[in-house]
């Protein structure tokens, strides 16, 4: 029950997003779907056992490969879906706390935020820079057959 009611805020927050952003509205639902289910892929990830920074980079994974595909079927750019698929990821709080530890003084706990908060940021970029190494070298593989360049 508490996942499903994480799934209905996640879809209303990325939505919300959207709006402010100036996501196509063609894309509007389609971006909060993919959030919705970046943010279901890392919470199983985190359910069965894997570290914050591995779920991150599988949600990650997730939501640009879906972005990627959904934006080739109703040909918007990537971009579009993307970022409103990762939104759920960003380390937002982590980077808050760890601005707080140094403000408050204790160093130690805010380098512990600050590298976490990087870790996941960097697991964030990864999963994004891997799907689109995939869908790049596909589409480089496809333009040198046909232009019959080796």
């Amino acid at each position: 029950m508490v996942l499903l009611t994480q799934l209905v805020v996640t879809f209303a927050a990325i939505l919300g997003f959207g709006i402010i952003l100036s996501v196509p509205r063609r894309a509007l639902v389609i971006g909060a779907l993919i959030g919705v289910w970046t943010w279901f892929v890392l919470q199983v990830g985190l359910m069965a056992g894997l570290t914050n920074v591995v779920s991150t980079v599988l949600a990650s994974l997730t939501a640009a490969v879906i972005a990627h595909i959904q934006a080739r079927r109703i040909q918007i750019p990537v971009t579009a879906l993307s970022i409103p698929g990762i939104l759920p990821l960003v380390p937002g709080s982590l980077a808050y706390f760890t601005m707080l530890s140094f403000v408050e003084g204790d160093y130690l706990e805010g380098l512990e935020y600050g590298v976490q908060t990087m870790l996941q940021a960097g697991a964030i970029a990864a999963g994004l820079v891997l799907a689109l190494s995939v869908f790049s070298f596909r589409k480089g593989i496809g333009n040198r057959y046909e232009t019959g360049k080796e």
